[in-house]
């Protein structure tokens, strides 16, 4: 009888078989299925170089998915490294660095830099983009301002800008800003937004820009309606 990881180790060689797949996967989490193409300004199919890790567009523009990751100038297999996590989290026990040496027949300095590596990321998994449909909007809070920042008299204290980004169906993103400018909202979305997100937000013109950075967005009227079916709105950035 087969145990539940030999189960799962069969699954994971159907899905990632050799390097090439691996790579894919990254390519795909990183980019989507159809990448913003900084070149052409718009989303374009990227196919993969032969004998390169590197992904071009019709028109030879160029996206590389091991840039700034660890796999980057790694000459261990991508397959290792999936391996390498597949072990390290469908082990109920955990696996030690002289397991995975055995495992992958690699030398032990090399199984216990991966190790390093991934327990490293995955320390950090709080702190990863938000994706999918991503709902923002900015808001002030505190203060005698009637409006946004505007005080009354010298002796007010202005509003504390709040930028909020919630993913729907997960995690939530709350942050106070200098401003409501393009460059501060727009630089906040870069940093808590993967780019092959889908961003609702109302009209403020700030986020119209955003097309230019590779987003698929959609701007809410609340003037006119909150939802538009069903998928264009945020009701929920806006009830926390």
């Amino acid at each position: 009888m087969y145990n539940s990881l030999t189960v799962n180790l069969i699954e994971f060689l159907k899905k990632y078989p050799n390097n090439e797949a691996c790579l894919q996967e990254i390519f795909s989490t990183r980019y989507g299925f159809k990448p913003y193409c900084s070149e052409c300004k718009e989303r374009r199919k990227f196919t993969k170089i032969k004998g390169r890790p590197v992904y071009q567009c019709l028109y030879a523009h160029q996206l590389s998915p091991l840039a700034g990751t660890v796999f980057e100038k790694t000459t261990t297999p991508l397959q290792y490294w999936f391996y390498a996590m597949f072990l390290m989290t469908a082990t109920r026990g955990g696996i030690s660095a002289k397991q995975l040496q055995r495992e992958l027949k690699v030398t032990y300095k090399t199984a216990w830099r991966m190790m390093k590596q991934i327990r490293i990321l995955m320390g950090k998994d709080d702190n990863r983009k938000l994706k999918d449909i991503v709902e923002v909007d900015e808001s002030f809070f505190g203060g005698k301002g009637y409006n946004r920042r505007y005080v009354p008299d010298f002796n007010s204290k202005p509003k504390d800008i709040i930028l909020g980004m919630v993913k729907r169906g997960g995690n939530v993103r709350m942050m106070k800003i200098d401003s409501t400018s393009k460059q501060e909202l727009t630089g906040q979305i870069q940093k808590h937004i993967v780019t092959t997100a889908t961003v609702m937000h109302d009209q403020f013109p700030a986020y119209k820009f955003l097309h230019n950075l590779g987003y698929d967005h959609h701007a809410v009227n609340h003037g006119k309606m909150y939802v538009k079916n069903k998928v264009i709105h945020t009701e929920n950035i806006v009830g926390l």
